[in-house]
């Protein structure tokens, strides 16, 4: 069993998915961190100084016994502003991708006929020469 595990463990797609979800996680530190230090500042400043991390609705004010009950909704509209640069991040770079792939195919069905028509072009002259070899041999008889 620890055989065929480590054999799991060691194939390409497993380690791709491994080295894409650390990357993942860098990525997303970078996007909080961007989202919290840069953006929801400028968006509190320009709704008149209101700090998203601590808007809440209080279900039940903290008491000497008890901790105070509240919907923190402030922590997921930042997440939201987070998922959103992520999806938008990421389509950018699919259209990337999907752009560059599209180049790539262009070139290689430019190259493909470039080289058919050489083909035809080879096959032509060829065709043409067999042919002038046939006049010059019926003019002989």
């Amino acid at each position: 069993m620890w055989k065929e595990f480590k054999e799991f463990i060691a194939q390409g797609s497993v380690m791709d998915a491994a080295i894409g979800f650390v990357l993942g996680l860098a990525f997303k530190a970078i996007v909080d961190s961007v989202v919290n230090g840069l953006l929801m500042p400028l968006i509190g400043y320009l709704t008149a100084g209101v700090d998203f991390a601590n808007l809440k609705i209080v279900l039940s004010a903290a008491t000497a016994t008890a901790e105070e009950v509240a919907i923190t909704y402030g922590q997921v509209i930042e997440a939201v502003i987070s998922f959103l640069l992520i999806a938008f991040f990421l389509f950018l770079v699919v259209k990337g991708l999907n752009n560059m792939r599209k180049r790539r195919e262009a070139r290689l069905a430019a190259e493909a006929e470039a080289e058919v028509e050489e083909v035809i072009e080879t096959e032509l002259a060829l065709l043409q020469e067999i042919r002038d070899l046939m006049k010059a041999k019926q003019e002989n008889k």
